[in-house]
């Protein structure tokens, strides 16, 4: 039975708005493959359409493994053995997206290193169905941190449900500003990938229970991301003088 006395408590709305919050944070890898996903689409609309339907699509999905959390915690059972090594549903899921995000974010890096342009195949080889099917499927695999993050935080259903919908909104309005920064400093495109590509390997990583703590990886890309701006800056102020 769902119980909503938990909102009559000040132990409750500050569960929520901690919960919340860490979900955002936890989603800024999601936002950054999302806006670099649909910044692939040709028309501003098929890029807003992708983000819209991808990330409802990814609430509705997200918001029924909440709803069997039983089923998630039980991805934690070993499937097998290696040896003294124990592979649960889990490992298998991590390992699948983190693979995935390494193979797709370093086939971006080539491409860019290799100087492929925006409005060249790449773009028309990729649908607005494809851009959704990518979002939605990486935001599954993002999905089992948060939800066993929110688990070990609080028990009441209804408020990681909300924290859900409250980052999941946060991330549709924040997505498109990102992407639309991003693509307009190709730089700092170079180091969302990068940022990826570590996310991958961090995945890959945890799959074989070996825990990397992502406050680290978030540090780096708050200072990676500030000298970034620093260049910017002074590239910005010496186009200026020579002007």
């Amino acid at each position: 039975m769902i119980d909503f006395s938990v909102f009559l408590t000040a132990d409750g709305w500050i569960s929520l708005l901690t919960l919340s919050v860490l979900e955002i944070v936890l989603g800024i890898d999601n936002i950054i493959f999302i806006s670099l996903i649909a910044g692939k689409l040709e028309l501003t609309s098929q890029r807003k359409k992708a983000r819209s339907i991808g990330l409802l699509l990814a609430l509705i999905i997200r918001i029924s493994l909440l709803f069997g959390i039983t089923w998630i915690i039980g991805l934690k059972d070993p499937l097998f053995h290696i040896g003294s090594f124990g592979c649960t549903g889990r490992d298998l899921i991590l390992f699948a997206g983190g693979l995935f995000l390494i193979v797709k974010t370093t086939i971006e890096i080539v491409e860019k290193i290799n100087h492929v342009e925006a409005s060249g195949p790449t773009i028309q080889s990729l649908t607005v169905k494809s851009a959704i099917i990518q979002i939605v499927f990486i935001d599954i695999i993002f999905s089992f941190d948060s939800i066993l993050t929110a688990v070990g935080l609080v028990s009441n259903v209804i408020l990681m449900v909300l924290a859900v919908i409250i980052a999941m909104i946060v991330m549709l309005v924040f997505s498109e500003k990102v992407s639309d920064f991003i693509f307009k400093h190709q730089t700092v495109k170079m180091l969302a990938l990068s940022f990826l590509v570590v996310i991958g390997l961090a995945l890959v990583l945890e799959s074989f229970h070996i825990h990397v703590e992502k406050a680290y990886i978030y540090s780096a890309l708050v200072f990676s991301m500030g000298v970034e701006l620093l260049n910017m800056k002074m590239r910005s102020n010496a186009h200026k003088a020579n002007q």
